[in-house]
């Protein structure tokens, strides 16, 4: 049995509570940030963008004059089955802060939906945002999607999407660039991870919903990076993205020292930052 097949040793590299003790005391900074920032911040929330219960988004508009403001989709991770939207209202401010506006979407959780379902819900909001977001003031032309773990997942599916084919009102481009953080791009490791079984992934939705696996978006960029304290697993999908896709498409890709799988999302939201910045030449 080979170590990409041993499932102690799948778990040991995926299991990211397990390998960040005090991951806890994180996602309680998490509720408490995001609740602060809906309690502070001018927020539309709870937009419904679909018929399900949870397809729901919130909007952050710009601080100062948002009119034609860039747009920043944030995607929250959790392994697609864990976490919320309103755990991550605090990636906003330090964005809105600088001119752009975010929007953070909401999406069902499995098992209860599976992985290609949460991605095709992605694509609704996405679409929604493209459609209604002039009506708060930014410009659809300037979507950038950036995701966490699962949510750096649906980042690159938003970058690989065949958008005329979802609607006839969609261009053939809704996202031309993207940032995924801590992200998975093939999935077939996922699957015979035991701790990720509820996840309940066939060998077909592995293959659909692996970026990796996907030819290149014939256009775009998707920025990618881990942290350099994650597992080697992580390390290899921010390689793997970038052998799959091409240095033109994938032209960052890189491992931040010191930063775990959670701690990243400091680096992220704090303006000065390596990733902050990375952000806002996306938004640019």
């Amino acid at each position: 049995m080979t170590p990409a097949h041993d499932p102690a040793w799948l778990d040991r590299m995926y299991n990211n509570r397990a390998l960040v003790p005090e991951h806890g005391e994180i996602f309680a900074r998490w509720r408490d940030d995001s609740l602060r920032t809906r309690q502070q911040h001018r927020a539309f929330l709870d937009i419904a963008y679909g018929s399900g219960p949870s397809e729901t988004l919130d909007i952050f508009p710009a601080q100062r004059d948002g009119q034609g403001a860039p747009v920043l989709v944030f995607i929250h991770g959790g392994y697609w089955r864990s976490l919320d939207k309103s755990d991550h209202s605090f990636v906003a401010p330090a964005f809105t802060a600088a001119g752009a506006h975010v929007v953070v979407p909401n999406y069902a959780l499995c098992p209860a939906v599976t992985i290609p379902q949460i991605t095709m819900q992605m694509v609704r909001a996405v679409a929604w945002v493209w459609r209604n977001i002039a009506r708060f003031g930014g410009d659809p032309s300037r979507i950038v999607v950036m995701g966490h773990s699962a949510g750096g997942h649906l980042s690159a599916m938003m970058l690989a999407c065949q958008w005329a084919r979802h609607a006839s009102d969609l261009p053939s481009v809704v996202v031309r660039r993207a940032l995924s953080i801590s992200g998975l791009y093939e999935l077939e490791s996922i699957r015979h991870t035991p701790f990720l079984a509820d996840l309940r992934l066939t060998a077909d939705d592995a293959r659909r919903a692996s970026p990796a696996w996907m030819p290149p978006p014939p256009q775009g960029t998707l920025l990618t990076v881990a942290g350099g304290a994650e597992s080697p697993e992580f390390l290899r999908h921010n390689q793997l993205i970038q052998q799959a896709w091409g240095a033109e498409r994938v032209p960052v890709c890189e491992a931040l020292p010191g930063l775990n799988h959670f701690s990243i999302l400091d680096d992220f939201i704090q303006p000065g930052r390596h990733l902050h910045q990375l952000a806002l030449q996306l938004l640019a």
